[in-house]
């Protein structure tokens, strides 16, 4: 295995549940909707979690159209899924913390067959790194400075 790239992102609490996100040139917010005590500043970091999946899958999508010269009119991603809240607030320690199942729908208006169309969708599967990193989870490696 070899590592030839790094990713950073870095996050800061500003205020109740308002987080300032920087990744590159890039500032961003997480926060929670108001009746969790969050002003809706941003979306709360389950959603951006979905956010990184379908934006990930329409990106591999376009990389692996673009390699296979495909001409594909449009590529969007749906992601949802679903959890136990009471896990994260505390009320129950039975359960995950995180997703149980995230189903993701890809729409793809191109001339492919369905089973073309099914190719193409397992074959982004496969290549995205936010779908691999949430199957396959990798080590975390959590530190106090």
């Amino acid at each position: 295995m070899s590592i030839n790239k790094t990713v950073k992102a870095d996050a800061t609490l500003i205020e109740d549940f308002k987080i300032e996100l920087h990744a590159g040139n890039h500032t961003l917010y997480i926060d929670q909707p108001p009746a969790m005590g969050g002003t809706d500043a941003g979306p709360n970091p389950l959603e951006f979690n979905l956010f990184s999946l379908a934006g990930c899958c329409v990106t591999i999508g376009n990389i692996v159209a673009k390699q296979k010269h495909l001409n594909i009119r449009k590529l969007s991603a749906h992601a949802e899924g679903d959890l136990n809240s009471e896990v994260f607030m505390g009320k129950n320690r039975d359960d995950r913390a995180g997703f149980q199942t995230i189903r993701v729908v890809l729409d793809i208006d191109a001339d492919m067959t369905e089973e073309e169309k099914e190719a193409f969708a397992q074959e982004v599967s496969a290549r995205c790194p936010v779908a691999e990193n949430i199957v396959h989870p990798c080590a975390i490696k959590l530190s106090v400075n």
